[in-house]
């Protein structure tokens, strides 16, 4: 066997390896979402839940508006970022008895749903699409 080909072959097992890690990582952190928590329900049955009963609070100008609002998010993450959002926007509708998905509402639920590590470009995306964050800076600062 030619020294080539045989480095050819290690070369290609750690890449291997490395791709199966890197997916294996997020199959793990998909299996940790839906295993039940203390209520019983997992965090996407809890997703499913207010993303169903927010269903007939949204308009087309907030589903418009939360489209703006994923589109930093890479295309092959772009619907399950949309569907954890949309579940968190129509938290905060459900729990202040709103009777449409307004704006603010959209604006404080993509804060909560974004993680703390990301606050960095949630921010910088925000004032790039002069979208007004001011009354939600508190929850900005809880990290």
């Amino acid at each position: 066997m030619s020294t080539g080909f045989s480095w050819f072959i290690f070369i290609w097992v750690f890449i291997l390896i490395g791709f199966m890690s890197i997916g294996g990582y997020f199959m793990f952190r998909k299996f940790l979402k839906v295993l039940p928590q203390a209520d019983g329900k997992s965090k996407l049955d809890w997703q499913n839940h207010y993303v169903e009963k927010s269903r007939h609070l949204w308009t087309d100008e907030s589903k418009e508006f939360l489209d703006q609002l994923v589109s930093p998010v890479p295309t092959p993450f772009r619907d399950i970022a949309k569907h954890s959002i949309a579940a968190k926007i129509g938290q905060v509708a459900l729990e202040s008895n709103a009777s449409e998905v307004t704006r603010d509402h959209c604006v404080q639920g993509y804060i909560l749903a974004t993680p703390s590590r990301d606050y960095k470009s949630l921010i910088s995306f925000l004032e790039k699409n002069e979208i007004d964050y001011s009354a939600y800076k508190h929850l900005l600062k809880k990290a």
